[in-house]
């Protein structure tokens, strides 16, 4: 029986490769506007404070590699060839669906990595796919949206957030706080009544239950540097209220709105929530983001699957 043949769409934001791409890198998110040299300085003292370069773009190759490897190794009946399109550096989103029409995929499942849905980032990028595809009279493209509330992927962090609690000492257990969080984007998203906040306190709840934590809450992260109001309350903000509310002694994030090492979180959290830990006096924990760790990478090819009604 021949496999029938289907192109597999990963999408991601992208990060520069090396420190020569940093400008046309910010130049891109900020739609052509070139960064002031002050802008570029901070990006990348930034960069220079995680250790030069962010691993972002090796590991993402990697999560696609992985989940392109394990879906064609559990069903026998489609054969998956990964294309990999990224929204502001090469590979580009319409690079990688040029690829997937000149080796004649008819059809492609696609899957951003990011788990909750909104407008801003997974729309838009399967719209940029759709976009391309057509222009091209290519693939068809079967798109997930969301997978936020995947058991495989609550099961995950459940796990990394026991054994943060588990290994900490007993009177820091018993004064321990989980924050759970996303990138945050523009309030103005509300209006349209996009699901992303929602959708991030659903992945929280099940979350804490499963893991049995009772003090939780939902906070935002890295929100651009725009005049516009964005969500709130930032991380930094909710970590000094909840400790001035409630004295906890142990602080827990899981910033599961992403799903690799990369600047939001190795700067974003541990470096500025820890800046503010310390300044408390209390404990920071940080477990360890899913990379392309069998787990994650079974549940992201779990939801391509169950797309396609596999």
């Amino acid at each position: 029986m021949t496999k029938k043949k289907m192109g597999l769409l990963v999408m991601a934001y992208g990060t520069p490769y090396k420190e020569e791409d940093l400008e046309r890198y910010y130049t891109h998110i900020r739609h052509g506007r070139k960064p002031s040299p002050e802008m570029l300085e901070d990006l990348r003292d930034r960069y220079e404070a995680i250790g030069g370069i962010s691993p972002l773009a090796s590991i993402t190759l990697d999560q696609a590699k992985s989940l392109e490897e394990h879906l064609n190794a559990i069903q026998d009946e489609i054969e998956f060839k990964m294309y990999l399109g990224l929204k502001h550096i090469e590979p580009f989103v319409e690079d990688a669906v040029k690829q997937m029409h000149e080796d004649g995929m008819e059809e492609a499942v696609s899957i951003v990595l990011a788990p909750h849905f909104s407008t801003f980032s997974v729309k838009s990028y399967n719209g940029r796919a759709k976009e391309e595809a057509e222009r091209l009279g290519g693939s068809q493209i079967t798109s997930v949206e969301s997978w936020y509330d995947e058991p495989k992927f609550i099961q995950y962090w459940v796990e990394k957030v026991k054994a943060a609690f588990e290994s900490m000492p007993s009177e820091e257990k018993e004064s321990a706080v989980l924050i759970v969080s996303a990138h945050s984007l523009p309030e103005k998203i509300l209006q349209s009544g996009d699901p992303y906040p929602n959708q991030l306190q659903e992945t929280a709840d099940l979350i804490a239950k499963g893991a049995g934590v009772s003090n939780y809450a939902v906070g935002w992260q890295s929100a651009g540097n725009t005049p516009e109001p964005w969500l709130g309350p930032d991380v930094q903000d909710l970590t000094r209220e909840l400790y001035e509310k409630h004295g906890y002694k142990a602080f827990v994030y899981t910033p599961v709105g992403f799903v690799s090492d990369h600047l939001e979180v190795l700067y974003d959290n541990d470096y500025e929530c820890k800046v503010v830990t310390d300044e408390l006096g209390v404990s920071y924990y940080r477990p360890e983001m899913p990379n392309a760790q069998e787990l994650f990478i079974d549940a992201m090819a779990t939801v391509v699957l169950k797309k396609l009604g596999k």
